[in-house]
Parts: structure tokens; sequence; C-alpha cells
């Protein structure tokens, strides 16, 4: 995979990071012939099929002449049950083998009982010597709310994420990759991991690249935070923060709208990649009080854009600032059949809502009309036409 080690001008390129994640899928099952990719139905519209490259579907029934990609010894395991599919997946995992499960983000929800079980066991078996390290179980999570806006609410509920980061067991990472080249630093990342369960989440749509490979793995191995230089000011009055794909995007649209109103604002943004129990980071690589206080300062105001529920990134900041100066955006059930913009300002996560929080925050609070008005009018013509003006 051929990985940009330095961006130019970032914000400018577009990229798939469900393809990127394919491509990883593909390289994985080459590599690796005990590698198996467990879908319950979705691995072509969740645009991860470039992993048929290299098996089909495991199918022993008879192959009719339309039917595409399936074999007998196929490592593609596809059937409509999550909780199927993953306790197979558990079992090849726990029998040494190696492997991933993908699914809608609102539907990994339904193992969650089966995940404590998974994380319940993996907790024991690290107290005994003679029991030995497994891979990482690795989830898959796509087709996520911001984007589920044409088949409603039902499909809206990244609810897996705050199930994972309240266990005190410390034995889950959410991550958060901003880009393809975010991605396939965070594969990389979970394919080296032993005795834990990763949760990676992305959208499916084309998105835009921000960052290159070294940046990616940065993150990764310093606390799962970085600031984006591209973005940012020295000496900032206000800090602001995405976690996750479109969060991250609509916070770096945010900032520049704020600056064309204000130019003389001082912004710095700070990019998280990655969530554990408590912590911003990674498990065993959790940011320290002294590096969060380097990046986000002691006293400046905060803005946080996330992509899961408001409360499970509220009680981590809690653990490193004091919450009065923090204002979190996050997913608030308020779901329909609607428009992209209209779902993310629905719930408070567009970037004209942070851009309101930024002037107000800056005490702008006069030029924060423009930006209410601007919502009013998607939502009128989001309800008469379906889509986004």
């Amino acid at each position: 995979m051929n990985l940009p080690t330095k961006i130019d001008n970032p914000g400018t390129e577009e990229c798939s990071l469900a393809k990127t994640f394919g491509e990883c899928l593909f390289d994985e099952m080459q590599e690796y012939d005990d590698f198996y990719f467990f879908s319950p139905d979705e691995t072509t519209s969740n645009r991860l099929d470039q992993v048929f490259e290299a098996s089909d579907r495991a199918w022993t029934r008879e192959i009719m002449g339309w039917d595409k990609h399936l074999a007998p010894n196929g490592r593609v395991i596809e059937m409509l049950s999550e909780n199927t599919l993953f306790a197979v997946l558990a079992g090849h995992i726990l029998s040494g083998g190696r492997g991933a499960m993908t699914s809608y983000e609102s539907f990994f929800p339904i193992i969650s009982s089966q995940v404590d079980q998974y994380l319940k066991f993996i907790k024991q078996s690290k107290e005994l010597d003679w029991r030995p390290r497994y891979q990482a179980l690795n989830l898959l999570s796509t087709s996520c709310w911001q984007r589920q806006d044409h088949n409603g609410f039902t499909h809206q509920n990244p609810a897996l994420i705050s199930s994972l980061l309240a266990k005190p067991s410390n034995l889950s990472n959410c991550l958060f990759p901003i880009d393809d080249v975010a991605a396939a630093a965070a594969w990389e990342f979970m394919t080296k991991t032993k005795d834990v369960l990763n949760l990676v989440t992305f959208n499916k749509i084309p998105e835009t690249r921000w960052i290159d490979i070294n940046h990616a793995r940065f993150q990764l191995t310093n606390g799962g935070a970085s600031v984006f230089q591209f973005i940012s000011d020295e000496n900032p009055d206000l800090i602001v923060t995405g976690i996750g794909d479109i969060p991250s995007g609509e916070a770096i649209a945010a900032i520049k709208l704020a600056k064309e109103e204000v130019p003389e604002l001082r912004i710095r943004y700070v990019g998280i990649a990655a969530l554990s129990y408590a912590a911003i980071g990674t498990t065993e690589n959790k940011l320290k009080p002294q590096d969060f206080d380097d990046y986000f300062t002691t006293d400046k105001p905060i803005i946080v854009n996330f992509h899961g529920y408001a409360e499970s990134i509220r009680a981590i900041f809690s653990h490193y600032a004091d919450m009065r100066r923090v204002d979190i955006h996050g997913y608030g059930d308020q779901g329909s059949t609607t428009s992209p913009l209209d779902e993310l300002t629905r719930n408070y996560c567009s970037r004209y809502d942070i851009c309101i929080n930024i002037l107000e925050r800056t005490g702008h609070h006069e030029m924060t009309q423009k930006y209410r008005d601007l919502i009013e009018e998607n939502v009128r013509y989001a309800t008469l036409y379906g889509i986004d003006k």
C-alpha cells in the first residue's frame, strides 16, 4: 500500500476509508491462510469487496451460474446473524486463528453481551501464565449514523462505543481514523495488538485526506492525539477537537467559517484518533495529563465534536479538565429519514453548530444568527425536497 509521507495541501484530495480497509483485508487474507472475515451481508455495500480478490464467500451448496464469489473453501463468512458471526469469530481467535468482523454501526450493539463475556475471558486468561496471548479481535463498524439519513432512525446507533468505553477492564480500544491514511495506520495497529478488542469506526462515503502516515502513526503511539498544524494557531484563544471522520471534517470546516467571520481568532485544532477506558489514547498508550495540558492548555475553552454519545466523551474529558470550559457535541438520538446535513444539525454536530459555538465562546454572539438562519433554511429545503440545499 502506497501511503504518503507528506501532504502538501491537506483537505484537497478525495479518499475512501472503506476501500482502504478493503485493501487491508485483502493483504491480510493473502498473508495468512487462517484469516477469516465475517460479515452479516454487507461486504460489497460497505465498499470492502476487494477482499473477494483474495477469497470467496464460504458456500457448500450448489453454485448457480449467476452466483458471485462463492466457493467451498471461501474464507469470507456471510450470514445475517451478528450473534452467530461474533461467536464463531471469537472461537476462531481463541483457537489461535486470525479474523475480523464488520457490521453496520447500528447493529453492532446486538453483540454487546457477547463482547462482555469475551472480554471477561480475556481478563481472566491474562492472569494465567499458561494461557497464550491471543490475536486482537477486530471489529469494523461502518455505515454510520451521519450517513444513514436514507434508512432512518433505526439505522442510527453508536452505542457499542459507549459500552466499550465504560468497561474498567481496560481491554478495548475505540479507533476513529480521520482519513484513508489514518485508516491504514489503524489497521496496522489493530493487527499488531493482542489480548484486546479493537473497534474501528468509519464511514463508507468518499471523504477528504488530511494527514500523512507518520502523523497517523504518531497519534496511535503518543496518547491518541495530535495538533493539526495546518489549521492551528500559536497561543490559541480556543481549542477545537474532532473524534471521528465526519465529526473531524465538520470541526475543521467550522474553524474556517469562524475565521472568515473573525480573522483575528486564534484557534488550535487537536485531532483525536483513539479512546479507551477513562482516557484519550489506547489501552497501552493513554494520553498523560501533562500532555493533555500541552495540547488543550489549562484554561482555554474546548469544543469537542464526537462521533458517539456526548456523555461517553464527557466522562473521559472529566479526567483531564474542568468541565466548565468544555462544550461537547455528539449524537443525541435525534434521528429521522432526512438529508445528511439535516441529520448533523438535528444532533448539533454540523459545521454551522460548531461555528456558532466557537463564536459564542469567543464573545462574538452577534455573528451567530447568520449560521442559525442557514440551518433553518436547510431544514425547510430538506423537508420539501429530501436533499440538502
